[in-house]
Parts: structure tokens; C-alpha cells; sequence
């Protein structure tokens, strides 16, 4: 194995493997269980689809914007490593407080990762670099990132299978708190490593033509702030009720305005040189943000696909036993209660904020047809929702070496697309995608029937080779083609990109209790991509004629 191979990669390369490992670890056992967690009736939130959606999607929106300001800190007052343990520990507190049945906690605990992880996944991957600066490992740079990337797939995919036993067995608080000690861990290995990459935890300093980070703040950060203050208060008091759904949204709407002003002078401003690559990666970040709308309902709508939708009864015996050995799964009766009420479509019922009651059968045999449903007081084996969450990353882990070895054979032949075509294609093949769910729900008649979890791999399959074609391609993206005196700005556009997409994901899944029909809902995803593939393509020919002019393929 590389990672051990000493003379071939730095020796620091397997403590910041396990370290991000770790991390990742923790995140997405936490993003695995979240919405999970906050519409349990029982032992979370209750809160509805729409209220868990608009929460998730402004969590990971902050979670994405913060990188931009975590790297400018480190690479200018605080250095990498102290960065990294910093938001470590954040974050490692963050997930534990998360177990803690209260609003405010947690506001508190959400508030802590996503500053934690403004300081952490920026700058371990920035120093993952550094120690391959040397003449002796630069050619093996690349193979590095490889096995770093796997790293947090392997954390990734292991994480959900301990989430599932914890909150089966113990409750919601003890799996997140797993994530916590998941976080801790990450930070113990990488502060164990710590000799084998100070030297290069250098501090870059300003350099001639950046921008202070106080003019940063007072032309970014402070009218973002006031812009979504305003937006938070405004429409409320205007109109009697948020503009588009949620008063969180109409703030981060707000508040982006800022940004969008601030980048669009960085093009206005810019010298004839450097206009072109600025509009090209102006573009990028506009067309990818329909990407992430999609890829990031792997913790709305499609958790509520796996939820309420899929077959996740065990039939086979061996497979049963093993998961309930495991508690990777739970035994349903099929007897009446008093029940949470929820209509045909899965709605959960509230009046006045109250979750309404009846007296039924569990919310799962709603959609089960009547010749397949065990007898009165039989059960069913079901394995748990948040297993689902592994399914994209057990994909990357097996399709990253075949793209790889794809790009690879198409390079010998000279056939390899650029960059931008790759990040191009990658939408439209996630646009595919959507048809596989799209097909799932006529399958199941819009619902009233559950099917195969086959559906979910494939739509998952199809949109991890979209995400390996753009994702890794972005950031390359933006170093090879920004300006050096904004490369930093630059990759805080990607990040602000990404962070608006995230956002948006959680807009979207908060209007799927408003479709009747789930395939509409489907429908306006694969829109979204196409219309984005589509001005991709037709920007594609200027975009590939920007970068040949600057020497970047």
C-alpha cells in the first residue's frame, strides 16, 4: 500500500490520512442522522420535511462558507497547524452537543462546526500539499491527494454502520456523540504526526497585492451581515411573511448579494489580462452551483426516499441475523398505537405546532400493499435509513481507480477533455441520474408502493461519477487559471459557489411535501442540470480558448 510505503510518500502522509479519516468520520455520521434525528417525533425535533430541509440546507450552506475565511486566517496570522487543531476540537464539541435534547444546544452545537470546520478542511489539505513541495515527493503529488480523497471516502462509507448500531441501541445522543469522539481521535493523530510536517507549517504572510483581511471584512463579511440581518427582519415585517419560504432563507439570499456585488467588481475592476480567466471562473462557479442544488439532497429528499419509499425489509436469513447481530437494523411490529399522523403523501400533520396523533399501524406499512403486509402482531426486519448515506461513498472508493484509469488511457492518446469539459460533462451525467429516481417513482406508483434499494444505488452510482468528473476539477480549476494576486479570493469563490448550491439544496427538498406527484419533483432537478449542462456546452468552446490562451488544459 502507498500510504505505508515510506520511500515512496512523505511519512507525515498517513497521520493526515487518518486524521481526515477521522474527521470525515464524524461529519458525515452526523450529516447521516441529522434530519433523521430532527423529524423523530418521539426522541427529536418533529419537525416536518420542510422545517428539517430549510435547517439542513442553511447548516451546510455556513458549513461551506467558512473554509474561505478559516484559510485566509491561517494563511496569513495562525499557520495550518494550530488551525487544524483549533477547528478540531470545535467540531468535535460541536457533534457531542448535538445529543443534547434542547433548540438552543442545538443552534450552539451547529454554530460550533460550522466554525470548526472553517478552520480544519481548508488547511489539512493545504498542509497535504506543502509536504509534497519537495523535489523528492512533488511528482507524487497527485498520488498523494488520491489516497488523502480516499481517506475521507473509507471515513465516509465505515461511519453510517456506527451511527445506525449507536442510535439503535443507545439512542440519538450516543451516535452523536460517536461523531465527537470520532472528531478527537482525528485530532490526537494528527497532533501525534506533528514532527513529521512542521516544517512546512509556514505562515504566508500578506504578499504584494492581496487583499488585508480587514478590507475583506469591511467589503465582504460586514455588508453580508447587515444584508442578511435586513433579510431575516425586512420581509417579515413588510409583508407579513418570508419572501421565499423561510426567514433564514431570505437572509442567506440577502446576504449573498454582497458577494455577488464584491466578485462581480473583481471582473469590472480587473486589468484586460487578467478579465478572461475572471469571467471563466465566474462562469464555472455559476454553472456548478446547480450541481451541489442536487447532490447535496443526499440528507433531504433522498434520506426520505430511503425513509419512507424504499423496501428496507430483510427477507433472507443470513442477511437478517448478520444485520440484527450488527443492531444494524430494527424489528417493526405490525400492531396499532397511537401513532404520529401523517396523510397519503407521508405529511406529517401538526396543528399549531402540535404533531396530531392516531391510532394506527407504524408510519412504515402505510405504503406496503395489503397481500404483503405481515399478520396482526407479526414483524419485519428493517435495516436503518442512514445506512443509505454510505452508498456514495462506497462508490467513490470503487469507481475513483476506473476514472482515473479512464482520463489516463484517454491522456496517452491525446483524447483527454479539458478541465472544464470534465466539470461540463460531470453535470450532465449527474442530470442522468435523476432519470434513475425519476423511473423509481413511476415504479412505485408516486409512492403508494415501496421499491428495491436498487433504485437508490443506481441514482447514487450514476451521480458519483458526475461528482469524480467535477469535483476534484474545481479547485484545480481555480489554482491553474486565477490571477495570483486573487488565487485566494479566487478559491473563496468556489467555496461561496458551493456554499449557495448547498443552500439551495435545502430550497428545493423543502418543497417536496408540495408535489403531489414525486416525479415533478425529480423533474425540476433534472431541469435544473440540463439547463445548467446546456449553458455549459455553449460556453464550453470560449471557456476551452481561455484556458489555451493561458497555457492550462
Amino acid at each position: 500500500m502507498p500510504i505505508t510505503n515510506q520511500t515512496k510518500h512523505p511519512k507525515g502522509l498517513k497521520f493526515l490520512f487518518l486524521s481526515e479519516m477521522w474527521e470525515r468520520f464524524g461529519y458525515y455520521l452526523m450529516i447521516g442522522i441529522f434530519t433523521l434525528y430532527l423529524k423523530d417525533v418521539k426522541a427529536g425535533f418533529a419537525m416536518t420535511e420542510a422545517e428539517s430541509a430549510d435547517l439542513y440546507g442553511t447548516f451546510i450552506a455556513l458549513v461551506f462558507l467558512t473554509p474561505f475565511l478559516g484559510g485566509l486566517l491561517s494563511d496569513r496570522y495562525l499557520g495550518y497547524a494550530k488551525s487544524i487543531i483549533i477547528g478540531g476540537l470545535m467540531m468535535g464539541v460541536g457533534y457531542c452537543l448535538m445529543g443534547v435534547h434542547n433548540l438552543p444546544m442545538l443552534y450552539l452545537a451547529m454554530t460550533l462546526v460550522i466554525l470548526g470546520n472553517g478552520f480544519f478542511k481548508p488547511n489539512i489539505s493545504t498542509l497535504l500539499g506543502n509536504i509534497y513541495s519537495t523535489p523528492e515527493y512533488i511528482a507524487k503529488k497527485d498520488d498523494g491527494y488520491n489516497i488523502f480523497y480516499m481517506g475521507i471516502n473509507v471515513g465516509a462509507f465505515i461511519c453510517n454502520f456506527f451511527g445506525a448500531a449507536l442510535y439503535i441501541m443507545l439512542g440519538w445522543e450516543y451516535a452523536f456523540l460517536a461523531a465527537g469522539v470520532g472528531m478527537f481521535i482525528g485530532v490526537a493523530v494528527f497532533i501525534s504526526g506533528l514532527k513529521h510536517y512542521r516544517a512546512f507549517d509556514i505562515k504566508k504572510g500578506m504578499a504584494d497585492g492581496d487583499m488585508s483581511f480587514l478590507k475583506i471584512s469591511l467589503l465582504i463579511l460586514l455588508p453580508s451581515i447587515i444584508a442578511g440581518v435586513i433579510g431575516w427582519i425586512l420581509p417579515t415585517k413588510l409583508i407579513g411573511h418570508p419572501l421565499v419560504g423561510s426567514t433564514s432563507t431570505d437572509a442567506f439570499i440577502f446576504a449573498c448579494f454582497p458577494v455577488i456585488y464584491f466578485y462581480s467588481t473583481l471582473f469590472f475592476k480587473a486589468s484586460k489580462e487578467e478579465k478572461r480567466p475572471i469571467a471563466a471562473l465566474l462562469t464555472i462557479f455559476v454553472v456548478v452551483i446547480l450541481f451541489w442544488a442536487v447532490f447535496k439532497q443526499n440528507g433531504t429528499a433522498l434520506t426520505t426516499w430511503a425513509d419512507r419509499y424504499t423496501d428496507r425489509s430483510l427477507t433472507n436469513t443470513t442477511a437478517k441475523n448478520t444485520f440484527s447481530n450488527l443492531s444494524l437494523s430494527q424489528n417493526l411490529i405490525y400492531k396499532k398505537d397511537s401513532v404520529a399522523l401523517y396523510d397519503h403523501a407521508f405529511r406529517l400533520q401538526k396543528v399549531d405546532g402540535v404533531v396530531q396523533k392516531e391510532y394506527n399501524y407504524p408510519v412504515y406499512f402505510k405504503n406496503i400493499p395489503a397481500a404483503e403486509l405481515p399478520a396482526a402482531g407479526g414483524d419485519v426486519e428493517l435495516w436503518a435509513t442512514n445506512l443509505s448515506q454510505s452508498i456514495n461513498p462506497a462508490w467513490v472508493i470503487l469507481l475513483t481507480p476506473l476514472v482515473v484509469a479512464f482520463f489516463t488511457w484517454l491522456r496517452r492518446r491525446g483524447k483527454e477533455p479539458s478541465t472544464a469539459s470534465k466539470i461540463i460533462f460531470g453535470i450532465f451525467i449527474s442530470a442522468i441520474s435523476v432519470l434513475v429516481m425519476i423511473t423509481a417513482v413511476y415504479i412505485g406508483k408516486n409512492g403508494s408502493e415501496k421499491v428495491s434499494v436498487l433504485w437508490l444505488m443506481g441514482t447514487y452510482g450514476i451521480i458519483t461519477i458526475g461528482e469524480l468528473f467535477l469535483s476534484p476539477m474545481g479547485l484545480s480549476l481555480v489554482s491553474k487559471l486565477s490571477p495570483v494576486r486573487i488565487t485566494s479570493l479566487m478559491m473563496g469563490g468556489w467555496f461561496v459557489s458551493t456554499s449557495i448550491g448547498n443552500k439551495l439544496s435545502g430550497v428545493l427538498a423543502t418543497l417536496w411535501d408540495t408535489y403531489e406527484d414525486k416525479s415533478n419533483f425529480f423533474w425540476v432537478n433534472f431541469s435544473l442540470l440540463m439547463a445548467s449542462a446546456i449553458i455549459g456546452l455553449v460556453l464550453l468552446k470560449w471557456l476551452n480558448n481561455i484556458m489555451k490562451a493561458y497555457g492550462i488544459k
